[in-house]
């Protein structure tokens, strides 16, 4: 059965399209069947990640609007068979979507891959809500700072109540990245702990990225880092997290841990 995955945040540049370009690829590298989809309709990034951007013809607005079929728009990886894009529109705004469109569209995805991963917009505006509008599950991607935490709550609360299951009566599993983390800086008070975020916001522990120019240079370059350098310690951590999206039950094993720092984590709102 196939699953609709929102990676997602209140605010901007915490690192959402790198996550969902990683963790598509992580899941693909499994031997999954996997398509990442923009919707940051305007100022669409996805499709420079991936490497893809001289081969975007059709768009997700295209197929929303009926002005393309979804096969038309669909661009697979030259590297992993797996794993697809679809990208969005650089020249429309956010209300060129409509959420009998999306639907249509989830729906003919859901047909055709194991994971559709939804790479949204910063915000809670229009392009954010319909991103998690058909999630089955929540990537909430958090960097450790107060305003970052903060506006992530906000997105929790809008994950149980503006997604097709809350109104159902259902839930969204959702489940907390964090990414941009310096253990050493944390133990000096620089950034908040993971305890400390996990604390707050409540939700299970999917993954901790590491602050790393890897993944900087491998954006520049057009790949996901788990791709370029699959034994740099970010593409380690996205690979683990793919593999708790799965199901699978992975130890936190950070590269740089401190001694004892991350010990409190095991069996604690620890993603299965």
């Amino acid at each position: 059965m196939s699953k609709v995955v929102v990676v997602t945040s209140g605010k901007g540049g915490v690192g959402k399209t790198t996550s969902s370009a990683a963790l598509g690829a992580a899941l693909a590298q499994a031997g999954q069947s996997v398509v990442v989809v923009d919707f940051d309709v305007g100022l669409r990034n996805l499709d420079l990640v991936m490497g893809a951007e001289r081969r975007v013809v059709f768009d997700l607005v295209n197929v929303v609007q009926g002005d393309a079929k979804l096969p038309q728009a669909l661009i697979r990886d030259k590297r992993l068979e797996t794993l697809w894009l679809l990208p969005a529109s650089q020249t429309r705004d956010k209300e060129a979507l409509t959420e009998e469109g999306v639907e249509k569209v989830m729906d003919g995805l859901r047909a055709r891959f194991d994971w559709i991963i939804c790479d949204s917009p910063a915000g809670i505006e229009k392009g954010a809500t319909l991103a998690m509008r058909f999630a089955d599950q929540a990537v909430v991607v958090t960097n450790p700072e107060v305003s970052s935490v903060r506006d992530s709550d906000r997105i929790i609360g809008l994950l149980d109540s503006k997604t097709r299951r809350a109104e159902g009566g259902d839930k969204v599993e959702k489940q907390l990245l964090l990414t941009r983390y310096d253990p050493v800086r944390a133990a000096r008070g620089e950034m908040m702990k993971v305890e400390d975020v996990l604390e707050i916001l409540a939700i299970p522990l999917l993954g901790i990225v590491g602050e790393s120019a890897d993944v900087l240079t491998a954006s520049n370059l057009g790949f996901p880092v788990t791709l370029h350098n699959p034994a740099s310690p970010p593409a380690k951590a996205y690979a683990q997290a793919a593999r708790r999206l799965m199901g699978e039950e992975v130890a936190f094993t950070p590269a740089k841990e401190k001694k004892g720092l991350f010990g409190r984590l095991f069996g604690k709102r620890v993603a299965a």
